[in-house]
């Protein structure tokens, strides 16, 4: 069988300054990186961003590594409030700033040469009925799908649990939506898979291969929305990662844990290994 392209996402390596996660990363052995957009790292909203994007771009280049954007950051837009604005805001200014930023990060990806960039629906607010959210979120996305088409860059939505897109389902509501535009594709978070899909996690695979842009990968429960080292959740990763191997996925599988950064190097050593011996430990 063919090898996966592993990863590692920054926001679980936040108490490393970025070159020396990427020297981690890269001297573990890695793949690649899941690069999420924030203050600490590639600040999105920096005013010299070209400057830095170019001098990160020589850097992964020079050390070998894959890249994936992600636009998970949770205080990027708004100080005060967890991952606000969103694509659903009801006020079209606040979801401006979402959009620009994500456009923003579709440029910073060609830039880098990367794989996708990953994005996610929100919340809906509160008084919202659902069609209205729905088109909400269509119509919001129209202009960043524009831009992805442009870059060549593929817009990568992840279901979210908690999201109005929150899962597989709605992935095709919105592609159905948008009349499933080439740029739009899948983030498949595996451990959501397991949190509150009806099909085990390597049928999720399974039926979302032709839309599978980027991988994010952790352990998890049923029912509870916590990214666990391996080991610690109930996935049964063999069959997981058999399944991304057999539908021919080529981008990164990237280990998703953001409330582990306390312990970053150690699990992200820990987390290689787990996965090159086949999710056996």
């Amino acid at each position: 069988m063919s090898r996966l392209n592993l990863g590692y996402g920054t926001n679980g390596l936040t108490d490393l300054r970025l070159d020396d996660a990427l020297a981690l990363l890269a001297d573990l052995g890695y793949d690649g990186v899941g690069l999420t957009l924030d203050h600490m790292h590639l600040d999105p909203l920096a005013a010299d961003l070209a400057t830095r994007t170019a001098r990160l771009a020589r850097r992964l280049e020079r050390l070998g590594l894959q890249v994936t954007v992600e636009t998970g950051g949770r205080y990027v837009l708004d100080s005060r409030r967890k991952h606000a604005p969103t694509l659903l805001d009801e006020d079209a200014d606040a979801r401006g700033l979402r959009v620009r930023l994500l456009i923003r990060a579709l440029r910073v990806a060609a830039d880098l040469g990367a794989h996708a960039v990953h994005c996610f629906s929100g919340v809906t607010p509160a008084g919202t009925d659902p069609d209205t959210a729905w088109k909400r979120l269509a119509d919001t996305l129209e202009p960043v799908l524009d831009v992805a088409e442009t870059t060549g860059v593929p817009l990568a939505v992840e279901p979210e649990p908690g999201h109005l897109l929150g899962d597989l389902a709605g992935f095709h509501r919105l592609r159905a939506d948008l009349g499933d535009p080439p740029p739009l594709g899948l983030t498949l978070d595996i451990g959501h898979c397991q949190c509150l899909e009806p099909l085990p996690p390597a049928d999720c695979v399974r039926e979302a291969a032709p839309w599978l842009k980027h991988v994010q990968i952790e352990d998890m429960r049923r029912g509870v929305h916590e990214h666990l080292p391996f080991g610690e959740g109930e996935i049964d990763f063999p069959p997981v990662l058999a399944a991304l191997t057999a539908a021919g996925y080529r981008g990164l599988t990237v280990v998703e844990l953001p409330r582990h950064s306390h312990a970053g190097p150690e699990l992200a050593a820990r987390s290689l290994r787990f996965l090159r011996n086949g999710g056996t430990g």
